[in-house]
């Protein structure tokens, strides 16, 4: 069985230090465009004082997607996911845009 990978056309930040992860995209006035967060490791996200929503895709350590949230809204938050071991954070509309689904596999450039 051949995995449909799929690649992030974005620059993608890796957030794999405590103070990156912990301050992550909050505060940004304006929404992302053309990027990225990597939080690593990371299996939940709030969007406290976050001012714009964000597509939300949950990875194994295959970058195998595991869940998907679609322009998460600000100050929500998800609930953990035990087979999570990576979030990654795009601009609202990209799961749709580039047909991001729960077990293709994610490449992206860091």
């Amino acid at each position: 069985m051949v995995e449909n990978v799929i690649s992030i056309p974005y620059q993608i930040k890796l957030a794999d230090s405590f103070f990156i992860r912990l301050k992550g995209l909050m505060f940004r006035k304006d929404p992302i465009k053309d990027e990225g967060l990597w939080i690593v490791p990371c299996n939940a996200i709030h969007m406290f004082f976050m001012k714009f929503p964000l597509d939300i895709v949950l990875l194994n350590k295959q970058n195998e997607v595991i869940k998907v949230y679609h322009s998460l809204k600000p100050w929500r938050m998800t609930k953990p996911v035990k087979a999570a071991y990576s979030t990654l954070e795009l601009p609202a509309g990209t799961i749709n845009q580039l047909g991001i689904y729960v077990g293709c596999i994610i490449n992206m450039q860091v």
